[in-house]
């Protein structure tokens, strides 16, 4: 099936009860995964915090927070493997990945200034590395090491070889990883074992313009290589085809029926519908698909 337009009015699926820490509320949410079940993980930033929506529920349940032995400090990405229902969590505050899994924590990689998660296909997790400024791989159960680079990592800077803070990161069915890179305004695209990665999104500089970004957050990539971005300073959610001049905005950009307000997780179900976390008011809505 092709994704082409979605409802403009948003429907609020988790939070939405003004700024707290109560089970249906949320503080600042940044990242989010949504299963095969509709349930949605949320990093629930300010509340140091991971919490579970269910399908159409009322409020959430917390799944870690900073008062159990998790102790987590400013999450800001959660994702679930799903082969062995364990949750990954970048728990940025702490710099560390943990993985927790029936009751049960361990830290994957420690002293890292982690902020987005990945995982493909094949079980390898993704890092996004503020500070080092690159992306980095981890074989699934072998984290006793630093990882390989697989973006950037060649100091902060804007050349092709280079990011400067990336933020979230998706990887593709042929291991090609797209990242945010936040204060280069684009979205870069590094095949596997590539040396430099391409612009695939903006890198036009700060602007509102169709051919720009503006800090770019969220992002993720449909099967027919289209890249959706949760573009953060412009209030909007913006798609591009590989190879295009300039992208089309999908929700948001000041439309009155939605008021778009600093998106930073983007996310689709298996049918298409968009997720958006929506930071500055407090919750995650969901534009529907038109099929």
């Amino acid at each position: 099936p092709t994704w082409d337009k979605w409802k403009q009015n948003a429907i609020t699926v988790a939070g939405g009860n003004g700024q707290g820490q109560e089970l249906n509320q949320l503080n600042g949410p940044v990242g989010i995964f949504i299963d095969k079940k509709k349930n949605i993980f949320i990093a629930d930033w300010m509340n140091h915090r991971i919490v579970q929506w269910e399908y159409n529920a009322k409020e959430g349940h917390i799944i870690a927070d900073r008062n159990q032995m998790q102790q987590l400090d400013l999450p800001t990405d959660v994702i679930v493997d799903q082969q062995n229902h364990s949750i990954i969590i970048a728990d940025q505050g702490n710099r560390r990945v943990i993985q927790y899994s029936n009751q049960t924590q361990q830290i994957l990689i420690d002293n890292i200034d982690c902020c987005g998660l990945a995982m493909d296909k094949y079980g390898f997790l993704y890092v996004s590395d503020g500070k080092k400024n690159g992306v980095r791989r981890w074989k699934m159960g072998e984290y006793n090491n630093d990882g390989i680079v697989v973006a950037g990592g060649n100091g902060q800077g804007n050349q092709l070889n280079q990011v400067n803070y990336p933020t979230f990161i998706f990887v593709d069915e042929n291991q090609s990883i797209y990242v945010s890179d936040w204060n280069n305004h684009r979205v870069m695209k590094w095949r596997k074992d590539a040396k430099e990665g391409k612009v695939v999104v903006g890198g036009n500089g700060r602007g509102e313009n169709l051919n720009q970004l503006w800090f770019p957050r969220g992002l993720s990539v449909d099967h027919l290589r289209q890249i959706y971005v949760a573009d953060y300073g412009n209030h909007r959610v913006v798609r591009w085809c590989e190879g295009k001049e300039k992208g089309e905005i999908i929700v948001g950009g000041n439309d009155e029926r939605n008021q778009l307000k600093y998106p930073r997780g983007l996310s689709f179900d298996d049918e298409g519908n968009l997720y958006v976390t929506e930071s500055f008011n407090h919750r995650i809505i969901k534009f529907e698909i038109i099929l």
